[in-house]
């Protein structure tokens, strides 16, 4: 029988605490394509882990995931520091187009924030002068940006980075770039891994402009939450058979400044793209907006 990836256990074990714990709201803000209110079963507080020195990855088989895509999401944000919608299509990226704030922008939000306070600047600067530093923080919950006009509020809006310093198994001097994502909600089944895979690859990224080696990375979920329409989905889910395999993130050797990174720079080696969507193929959702 195979185990699969590590994100492919985690994905099982949460889906079946939410069915087996999960609490249903009462009010949700969301509705249905047909104008239903689209409730949510939900845990709260959870974390995975992984040791990615060891090639543990929070990819999944269980069904495909569009990584490319994610990755465009992800630059838009840290690199672009942007808010533009038209800027996120070219990526091929067209899901934040619902929180459009009518001027094809998602207002005072995600990159708009990291510009304006700094964010990635800031920590590629205090990793480097003073990487034994307590204080390498991230946050995308600025209060005070809120109060301009926005969509919605971050998700994955925290995350802390250490640097540790070790050895590597050649026994050479390595610093590793550990870090850990705090994030307020998700929405499981239908993001699925999205956000891990993103920041563990932003954790690469980082960990290449400064020279480091990628170390630990941790999820810590606050609330995380199915639709009620995706029960029968969430099962067949846990059901799935997992593809063994061996994913792992690599960067164009090139590339070591993070500011001229594009998608194509990052690939994913050892990730049976075609098996899973031949094995355990995509599903279809009615998405709560």
């Amino acid at each position: 029988m195979a185990i699969g990836t590590k994100g492919d256990q985690y994905t099982k074990e949460i889906l079946q605490r939410i069915l087996d714990e999960g609490c249903m709201d009462e009010n949700p803000r969301p509705k249905y394509s047909d104008g239903t209110p689209a409730h949510t079963i939900s845990v709260n507080h959870g974390m995975c882990t992984y040791d990615l020195t060891k090639g543990e990855s929070p990819l999944i088989t269980l069904r495909p995931i569009a990584v490319k895509k994610s990755i465009g999401e992800l630059l838009w944000i840290y690199k672009d520091e942007s808010n533009n919608l038209e800027r996120l299509k070219e990526y091929g990226v067209t899901w934040w187009d619902e929180w459009d704030i009518e001027d094809r922008t998602i207002g005072a939000v995600y990159g708009e924030t990291v510009r304006r306070h700094r964010l990635v600047e800031d920590l590629i600067k205090g990793l480097r002068e003073n990487p034994d530093g307590r204080r390498h923080i991230i946050s995308l919950w600025q209060v005070e940006d809120f109060k301009d006009k926005h969509g919605l509020k971050p998700c994955a809006f925290l995350t802390m980075w250490n640097v540790r310093h070790g050895k590597n198994e050649k026994g050479e001097k390595t610093d590793y770039l550990d870090m850990c994502l705090v994030q307020r909600s998700s929405d499981f089944l239908t993001a699925g891994c999205i956000n891990q895979v993103q920041y563990v690859i932003f954790q690469h990224m980082i960990a290449r402009h400064l020279g480091m080696t990628p170390g630990r990375f941790t999820w810590f979920y606050n609330n995380i939450q199915i639709y009620d329409r995706h029960i029968e989905q969430a099962k067949e889910i846990i059901k799935r058979e997992p593809i063994d395999c061996n994913p792992q993130i690599v960067i164009n050797p090139k590339k070591t400044n993070f500011y001229f990174m594009t998608p194509d720079d990052i690939e994913i080696v050892g990730y049976p793209k075609e098996k899973i969507k031949e094995k355990n193929p995509q599903m279809k959702f009615d998405i709560g907006i």
